[in-house]
């Protein structure tokens, strides 16, 4: 039998495709996430759970009630919330180290290098998964693992970016050049002037590095929840992959050296006291337990390069 034309079955089909549309609606409205059911399986995390793939229907990332940071995702309420409960990373950028005057780099400039980390000292690992929508366009998830071990999605308005890395080192031979898939802006490098107290007055100058792999890379805080080898390889190298998962575990860096390319600020021309801070995630695209504790700072004289001490895991100027 039949409707006005149409077969019941149509009839059918139609009802649930509005009462789908309905629902993402009425999620959207509700501050939820859309999981696109044909998501890739992302590795296995430090619960011991591998993310979901391949299934049957959609699954929905609930929103929190809560404010809505500059990228337009969810902020701490997330990681505060009773149910479900979260596991959330908590970023800190290590103080800047082993700094190197380089006046070869970049003929009449003074590059002053340092070496970069970031550490995942959270309940949960960091991971990124990226599902690519064109040839520059990327829909990007951040994956937060509850207390039983299941990943809950949340749409972020960050993104992957192709990096060329040259194969020069300072101060060491050619390692060849590649490019990589890294998650853009994922940190930065700034330089402030500093007053009597050392409380940065004025930033000075940038760094251009600031796309990062995230990746387990150093073991450097071992911990009951963290896993025991890297869960999180390196970037990936194929122009062509359509999707990728980024991450660090907990108890893991992710670590750059001094003569690793962009790992400098130019301090041409600078004189006097100065701290060095790096930041991990600058734009705050990503979703912490802790955004307090995202800078590091290292007091620096110039031009004699002498360090007169630091500040690990504090706020923002």
């Amino acid at each position: 039998m039949s409707t006005h034309g149409l077969p019941a079955r149509s009839l059918a089909r139609v009802a649930a495709a509005l009462a789908v549309f309905l629902a993402i609606a009425v999620a959207s409205s509700a501050g939820a996430s859309y999981q696109d059911p044909t998501y890739p399986a992302g590795p296995t995390g430090a619960t011991g759970t591998t993310g979901p793939a391949g299934t049957t229907g959609p699954s929905w990332a609930t929103g929190p009630t809560g404010t809505t940071g500059p990228a337009g995702v969810a902020r701490p309420a997330v990681c505060a919330r009773a149910r479900p409960r979260l596991r959330c990373p908590d970023l800190i950028m290590s103080a800047p180290s082993q700094f190197r005057l380089d006046r070869t780099t970049w003929p009449g400039h003074v590059l002053l290098r340092a070496t970069s980390s970031i550490d995942n000292h959270g309940q949960g690992p960091l991971e990124i998964r990226a599902l690519r929508k064109g040839p520059h366009r990327w829909s990007v998830y951040q994956a937060i693992y509850d207390v039983k071990g299941r990943p809950h999605l949340f749409r972020t308005h960050a993104t992957l970016t192709y990096k060329y890395v040259p194969g020069e080192r300072y101060g060491s031979r050619s390692v060849g050049a590649y490019s990589y898939w890294k998650f853009e802006h994922a940190a930065g490098f700034e330089l402030f002037s500093i007053g009597p107290d050392r409380q940065a007055l004025a930033l000075l100058r940038e760094s251009p590095k600031v796309d990062y792999c995230l990746r387990d890379l150093l073991h450097t805080f071992p911990s009951p929840r963290s896993p025991g080898s890297p869960v999180y390889p390196g970037c990936s190298q194929d122009p062509h992959i359509g999707s990728d998962t980024l991450g660090t575990s907990v108890g893991w860096t992710d670590s750059y050296p001094y003569d690793y390319p962009q790992q400098w600020i130019d301090v041409t021309g600078l004189r006097g006291v100065f701290a060095y801070a790096q930041i991990v995630d600058p734009d705050h695209l990503l979703i912490e337990s802790d955004y307090s504790n995202d800078l590091s700072e290292t007091y620096i004289e110039l031009p004699s390069g002498r360090v007169l001490g630091h500040r690990i895991g504090v706020d923002r100027p």
